[in-house]
């Protein structure tokens, strides 16, 4: 089997459920990444006046409002840099209405999301059903990735016949390896949580 958990506190539930199952690290994904990446295309292409299906965007980091991180210097529209097409200040405002999407939605529609959602894990599962090995950004086990391990944080993988087939390293910009670090930090806090119940 290959596990892919939706619920939140996202990345901790992964983390327990990676814990808890015994299952090999690549058999247990977290589908965050994938929702927020799609959220902030959205609002790249509503920054960029662009068509969505030219937009490409990516969010790392940790499943919360708090903790994703949008990455800007990665975002482009067919291949150009989208800061070729809207301003610091736009882009900056697309960035932090990803952020919230989530809060906004559930504000708007008075439950939690569940299409967008729903739509995400699918895309997942349709790519380790017919072998894709799509780059999905996902709450992945790391073991020195990126600097941090011991714990399940998004960050872009191949998704394939075996789930996490490979984690792709990608240079993050200072600022963006500082927010990464801050992000890890916030989900081992929690995770914390999961040892204190279990020492009980």
């Amino acid at each position: 089997a290959i596990i892919i958990v939706v619920a939140n506190p996202m990345d901790t539930l992964t983390y327990l459920a990676l814990k808890a199952s015994g299952l090999p690290k690549n058999r247990v994904i977290g589908m965050g990444g994938a929702l927020d990446s799609s959220r902030f295309k959205c609002y790249l292409a509503k920054a960029t006046g662009a068509n969505i299906n030219n937009v490409d965007g990516m969010v790392i980091g940790g499943h919360g409002d708090t903790t994703m991180i949008p990455l800007l210097s990665k975002a482009t529209i067919n291949g150009v840099p989208a800061s070729q097409f809207a301003s610091r200040k736009k882009l900056e405002e697309a960035a932090a209405a990803t952020m919230v999407g989530g809060a906004t939605l559930t504000k708007l529609i008075g439950t939690s999301a569940w299409y967008a959602p729903g739509a995400a894990a699918s895309m997942m599962v349709e790519s380790i059903l017919n072998d894709q090995k799509k780059i999905i950004p996902c709450s992945c086990y790391l073991e020195g990735e990126y600097g941090e391990a011991d714990l399940c944080i998004g960050v872009p993988a191949v998704i394939g016949r075996k789930g996490i087939e490979k984690i792709v390293k990608i240079d993050l910009t200072k600022e963006e390896a500082e927010k990464f670090a801050a992000s890890a930090a916030a989900v081992h806090k929690t995770n914390r949580i999961l040892h204190e119940i279990k020492a009980l």
